[in-house]
């Protein structure tokens, strides 16, 4: 009837908000009446220590105390008192699991604190202080333990087969431990895992994952790492693995160049197998079932002392592990013999040093053509050929001139000079060629200049310039090179004594230059002619460019 009731006439707005002022008043009321004051939570761990407090708060000192109990409430179980205290009895404790591990911590009532020691996992529950008073009745607070345990962590991988299925290839456990641990995998391997837990009889729970994926060759070797979180860690606990896969061996064979030639020593394979576990025997064999003599074989090597025809042949290796058996082959061609080698240095020796000698030849060839040529430029006299100097009143002719004359710039005529010539270096310019006339006086025979130009000199005759004897047709190859002043003014003193000149007046043959005609026309030859004046020691003057015409 009164639940119709209700149904039909639901309370008003203004009647709920009476309510829940209500109960506030009465929430503060309960919270004004609290006498008794302890903790809401305390941990604590097995084997260790937790002390639990309690004091009695008596805020007009009007309440009289009797005796304070702790009453302990498991879990799963009944309350049950474990301490007493009473100023006039002492202490009591009731229960024998705890008779030895309790104590009070201050024998008065308005401080009954305990303390608990050795503590288990069942240890967990509720803990209540409770004052029997005078007038108000009993007064007490409730205190909740909470046993915490480290998990045991441990991870490892697990060996497995490479295969097409599914399989558990690791396991991360975290055992015994409260409350329940978390676990996670980090992994490249594109697996995933599964996880369960397992309470303990304490209250404990031992959680455990198993990571898992299909299995192949490349996985061998690969880390995958366990996260487990718990509250009793500061931080995660960290384990990598490296997963372990099997699986039967791959075979190859190296050490092949393509170049075993007839001859050829020490010749190499390898075989080489990648497998899990490791192989157990390695065998070569060749096409025809055995290996040739020249062969030796050591573990996975096989070495050819001698190439010959027996090893144009197929070599093959076969490896074997738990998991099966490969191999592998290989087909050799042995090629004709290559040419020996120290017979290619000799060769090789002997070509180069022909034509080192063959270059040495050359070159002494060179230098003597250029010597050669450099005197016939020069234009030395023969030795039948002679020259005589005039001198100013009575000289006297040495003897016929030779095809080519020097040109000499002398003082002719008399005066004052001694040995008949005169003190005067810058005399009259004579050419001369081959011929006296009767009476012996030195004349000049015609010559064909470029221009047109015939010279006749004669002692009392007009000489040609400086100009018009470089513009003769005798000058061609002054036309083509400058003055040749390969060596120094030095040598070419030394070369006129060695002709057997006499220097002062005895029959000499000087040197011999030719001159090259320049570009710069007849102020420049001028000048170049005025500084190629040379005083001699009978006193006259020479050019240093003197010229055969």
């Amino acid at each position: 009837m009164a639940r119709d009731y209700a149904a039909r006439c639901p309370a008003s707005p203004l009647a709920n908000a009476w309510l829940v002022a209500a109960a506030i008043i009465l929430a503060a009321q309960g919270v004004a009446a609290q006498k008794v004051r302890v903790e809401e939570e305390v941990e604590a761990y097995p084997t260790e220590s937790v002390d639990l407090r309690c004091q009695f708060i008596d805020g007009g000192g009007l309440t009289k105390l009797t005796q304070v109990s702790w009453i302990w409430e498991p879990v799963d179980g009944q309350r049950d008192n474990i301490a007493v205290f009473h100023p006039v009895y002492g202490q009591s404790f009731p229960n024998l699991s705890f008779k030895d591990r309790v104590v009070f911590l201050q024998n008065n009532l308005e401080n009954p604190s305990i303390r608990i020691s050795n503590l288990t996992m069942s240890d967990a529950g509720r803990y209540t202080c409770e004052y029997a008073t005078y007038p108000t009745g009993n007064e007490q607070g409730t205190t909740t333990l909470i046993m915490l345990a480290k998990p045991k962590n441990s991870a490892s991988a697990v060996t497995v087969q490479a295969g097409t299925k599914s399989m558990v290839v690791a396991r991360c456990e975290a055992a015994d431990g409260k409350p329940a641990a978390t676990i996670k995998w980090l992994a490249s391997v594109g697996g995933n895992h599964s996880t369960s837990t397992t309470n303990g009889p304490d209250g404990t729970v031992t959680v455990r994952s198993e990571y898992r994926l299909v299995p192949t060759a490349t996985d061998n070797g690969r880390e995958v790492t366990c996260l487990v979180e718990q509250r009793t860690q500061e931080r995660p606990w960290v384990h990598v693995l490296k997963l372990s896969v099997e699986y039967p061996p791959s075979v190859s064979i190296e050490g092949y160049d393509s170049n075993w030639y007839v001859g050829r020593s020490d010749a190499v394979l390898l075989c080489l197998a990648n497998a899990n576990p490791a192989p157990t025997t390695i065998t070569w064999t060749s096409a025809s079932g055995s290996l040739p003599e020249t062969v030796v074989v050591e573990d996975n090597k096989l070495t050819v002392r001698k190439v010959d025809d027996a090893v144009n042949t197929t070599f093959i290796c076969e490896v074997k592990n738990k998991h099966g058996a490969s191999r592998h082959q290989l087909t050799t061609f042995v090629i004709e013999a290559l040419e020996d080698p120290s017979s290619a240095g000799v060769v090789a020796g002997a070509v180069i040093g022909s034509f080192l000698a063959l270059l040495l030849v050359a070159a002494l060839i060179a230098v003597l053509l250029t010597r050669s040529r450099r005197q016939q430029r020069r234009g030395y006299p023969g030795n039948g050929d002679s020259m005589a100097t005039g001198s100013g009143g009575g000289g006297s002719n040495g003897g016929d001139y030779g095809n080519k004359a020097r040109l000499l710039f002398s003082s002719c005529g008399s005066g004052g000079g001694k040995n008949g010539t005169s003190a005067n270096n810058n005399g009259p310019v004579y050419t001369y060629r081959e011929g006296c006339d009767a009476t012996g006086t030195l004349t000049e025979k015609a010559n064909n200049y470029h221009h047109h130009h015939h010279l006749h000199l004669t002692p009392t005759g007009n000489p040609p310039t400086a100009h018009d004897i470089l513009l003769c047709g005798e000058m061609e190859e002054a036309e083509r090179r400058k003055f040749d002043l390969d060596d120094s003014m030095e040598e070419e003193e030394e070369r006129y004594d060695q002709f057997g000149g006499v220097r002062g007046g005895g029959n000499m043959l000087p040197p011999t230059y030719h001159a090259h005609r320049g570009h710069g026309g007849e102020e420049e030859m001028d000048a170049y002619l005025d500084d190629d004046m040379e005083s001699q020691r009978d006193g006259s003057v020479i050019s240093r460019t003197a010229i055969y015409v």
